[in-house]
């Protein structure tokens, strides 16, 4: 007997066995991939915040060296300007100082040239020879000796001469009997008197008694010194004479003008001289 074989078709049904597949497979996919999901952001976001502050902090710190090194060079420039602000502002005053000295200088020379020219103005004929020996010119003539910008001629010959005579002899020598301005003068005159003759002689001043009975100068002066003896030597008369060998504050006598003495010259000395 032949067997009969029947074949039948099996037709699998997605319906029947995948259910499983999804209670597995699908489930660890809905449980694990969403938390992945949902870790990745945060992180991600956390990186580029941190990127994103560094980025900053470098930055400003870029800007601060910036302005450090400009700041720098500011003040490095303000260092060297007012520098040579201060040198130039140096040089100025020392150009402004030497200026005035320049000035003080050139008005000094003036003024005595103009002295100078004074003086040389009161001969007829200058003595160039007595004022410069040797061609070299000097304050005062030979024989005449210098104080306080004055030549002083102290006369020594043997040829006495009045109060008039010895004016005259000074003012031919462009000169006048000498004016006593101060102690120091006096001290001066003192030093460079001798004594001669007697007590009653001495050296003429240019003093001299007015009508109205005031001792005046030759410059026109009044006396303000009185260096008058306590007593006065022989009859008292009208013209200074200084006594030599007296004190210093106490040597003016006052004998006739007539009398015939030693005598003192003075002139204005020459204030250029080279």
């Amino acid at each position: 007997m032949e067997t009969e074989i029947v074949y039948s078709t099996v037709v699998f049904n997605n319906s029947g066995a995948a259910p499983k597949e999804k209670k597995e497979d699908p489930t660890i996919d809905s449980e694990v991939k969403p938390k992945e999901a949902a870790t990745e952001p945060i992180q991600a976001d956390g990186k580029a915040a941190a990127r994103s502050h560094f980025a900053v902090l470098a930055a400003c710190l870029v800007i601060l060296c910036v302005l450090l090194v400009a700041s720098i060079f500011v003040i490095i420039h303000f260092s060297f300007v007012m520098k040579e602000q201060r040198a130039n502002l140096s040089n100025l005053t020392a150009e402004n100082e030497l200026l005035i000295e320049e000035r003080s200088i050139l008005s000094r020379v003036t003024d005595d040239l103009n002295m100078t020219l004074g003086v040389i103005m009161k001969f007829n004929t200058f003595p160039v020879n007595e004022y410069c020996p040797d061609k070299k010119c000097q304050p005062c003539r030979r024989g005449w000796i210098l104080f306080q910008e004055k030549c002083h001629l102290f006369y020594e010959g043997n040829d006495w001469k009045t109060w008039k005579g010895s004016q005259e002899y000074c003012r031919r020598a462009a000169a006048d009997l000498v004016v006593i301005d101060n102690l120091h003068e006096q001290e001066f005159i003192s030093n460079h008197t001798e004594f001669y003759q007697d007590k009653y002689h001495g050296y003429w001043l240019g003093l001299i008694e007015t009508k109205d009975n005031y001792w005046v100068w030759v410059d026109g002066r009044n006396d303000a010194l009185g260096y008058w003896l306590k007593k006065n030597f022989g009859p008292p008369g009208h013209c200074g004479l200084m006594i030599p060998r007296m004190n210093l504050t106490v040597s003016w006598n006052q004998p006739s003008c007539e009398m015939k003495n030693k005598f003192i010259c003075e002139s204005d000395a020459l204030t250029w001289s080279y």
